[in-house]
């Protein structure tokens, strides 16, 4: 597939504490021209994420706004579209709706249920991505859970109202490809045994894998959709290699160079990560990054340089 220079897009996934942070967060994002502010959802240890992103619309005017990603697994799904069809409604037509899989077993647990195997999940995740996507769209729907389910209200303003798929699976990923208006690349593996962090899946066979399945897709297709990434981690450096380094210390299995290749890390000069940037987007389709707040100031930098 051919990609053209369009402007990179940069989106920040925020986590709710308090009131007036949150709110500070979702004006500086909109005035600043991010393309969307997301929240993560972890039900028990993050806040509810269309309740968050209901208050965020309420001070915003142009940013978009939406779920990265929501744990489909242990969600009804009926529930789910009438809560992303409000928040597109009360928003003005700026929702996403951003699911996954689930990793976390505790999300399970808590509610008395075994986590499905891997497989057993992404297909369950695609059969309630199916169904979501349906009821928006103002089907009736039979499936998995649901019995002549129906949306009549609130019906979004939004047609489609956009969809991200997170993941690295590579099932999830073809279908998302296919499907998605937004194709979220994780870069994250095996759940470890706290249950909430991965191991990563970081390597330069790993990334050309995953990116290559989904750009393949793309043009069995001819669909052009935005290629998203997560940023684990953005630091602006003169020493990018001494930065790296530290890094790859903390993750089991990779060097300097398998950090500093990765588009999941952003480590150098500003004007060194706008190089990597572009290289990126040549090379792996990128069209989107996605990060977290704290590296507002450094994108910022970036941005200036990418001219974005």
């Amino acid at each position: 597939m051919e990609h053209t220079r369009a402007t990179i897009t940069w989106n920040v996934q925020g986590r709710p504490v308090d009131g007036a942070s949150w709110r500070a967060l979702a004006q500086r994002v909109d005035r600043e021209d991010y393309g969307a502010l997301l929240a993560a959802d972890h039900p028990g240890s993050t806040a509810a994420p269309f309740v968050a992103l209901a208050a965020a619309a309420a001070v915003t005017e142009r940013v978009r706004l939406g779920s990265y990603v929501l744990n489909l697994g242990v969600r009804d799904v009926l529930h789910t579209a009438v809560d992303v069809a409000t928040l597109d409604v009360v928003s003005g037509g700026r929702a996403i709706a951003g699911i996954g899989a689930g990793h976390t077993p505790a999300e399970w647990a808590m509610l008395g249920r075994e986590r499905p195997e891997a497989r057993a999940r992404v297909e369950a995740c695609i059969d309630a991505a199916s169904a979501l996507r349906a009821l928006l769209a103002g089907a009736t729907v039979d499936a998995p859970g649901l019995h002549g389910a129906r949306l009549d209200a609130p019906r979004p303003v939004q047609e489609p109202v956009p969809m991200l798929v997170g993941g690295n699976n590579s099932r999830l990923l073809a279908w998302a490809a296919a499907h998605a208006e937004i194709v979220a690349v994780s870069g994250l593996g095996r759940t470890r045994p706290d249950g909430h962090r991965h191991d990563v899946l970081w390597s330069a066979a790993d990334i050309a894998a995953h990116f290559d399945l989904v750009r393949d897709e793309l043009v069995a297709d001819d669909r052009d959709v935005q290629i998203d990434v997560l940023v684990q981690h953005v630091e602006i450096t003169d020493d990018a290699r001494g930065a790296a380094a530290r890094l790859a210390e903390t993750i089991d299995g990779l060097d300097v160079d398998a950090v500093l290749g990765a588009p999941f890390v952003l480590i150098g000069t500003a004007a060194q990560i706008a190089e990597e940037v572009e290289r990126h987007r040549e090379r792996l389709g990128i069209t989107s990054y996605t990060v977290r707040e704290s590296a507002l100031d450094a994108v910022a930098e970036i941005r200036g340089v990418l001219g974005a």
